[in-house]
């Protein structure tokens, strides 16, 4: 995966076929990015007023220029836990538009966790504070599967189960120092998450 999307248009093309072209010499797939999504991810922190929708005309040209392999794009999502202030939209009409000028090109959405309420009560309840988070709708992130989102990003929902049972733990037992004892229950709940997503979000099941 390579995120050019902080660059200006051309600099990202130029890049990203940079990466495509060692990529597939080497028989390596590309992810590629072009939209700025709000937020912060690992030290990248971008506000909202300089996030930028994916304009569908550049998306055909960048991934004929790139050669890319999928395409992450922006059209509202956004990293972290913080992700929407008022009602939750996703803009569909513009990934319609991307669909219809490159059908062959999957489509990727970064910054899409539900920021599952439960265990953000279950961070809080135990010693966090991430008041007020507020994440995608899983039926807003099924219908996008459904209109031809082909991978989906959740990594803040896997950060919120696995947080939430150490907390748990270590509020419970504050004895507890074996990371047997406490990643375990960490990772049955990723793992739940993770069939959730699956089953109950995407419509994944039994495919590969």
């Amino acid at each position: 995966m390579f995120d050019g999307s902080k660059y200006d248009f051309e600099e990202n093309v130029r890049l990203t076929k940079e990466v495509v072209d060692y990529a597939h010499a080497h028989g390596v797939v590309v992810e590629a990015e072009l939209g700025k999504l709000a937020g912060i991810e690992d030290d990248v922190n971008v506000e909202a007023s300089d996030a930028m929708y994916t304009d569908p005309a550049q998306a055909k040209e960048f991934v004929e220029r790139t050669g890319c392999d999928s395409l992450a794009i922006a059209i509202g999502t956004s990293h972290g836990a913080y992700k929407f202030k008022g009602e939750a939209k996703l803009r569909f009409d513009i990934l319609a538009k991307i669909k219809e000028l490159i059908p062959n090109t999957p489509i990727v959405l970064h910054g899409a966790s539900t920021v599952i309420p439960e265990l953000v009560e279950m961070c809080n309840k135990y010693g966090g504070n991430i008041p007020g988070a507020k994440g995608v709708p899983d039926e807003i992130l099924n219908e996008a599967s459904k209109k031809g989102v082909s991978k989906i990003n959740v990594d803040t929902d896997l950060r919120l189960a696995m947080t939430a049972q150490i907390r748990k733990v270590f509020a419970e037992d504050p004895s507890s120092f074996d990371p047997r004892k406490y990643l375990t229950p960490a990772r049955e709940e990723v793992k739940n998450t993770v069939k959730h997503k699956i089953k109950d979000v995407f419509g994944s099941s039994g495919k590969c």
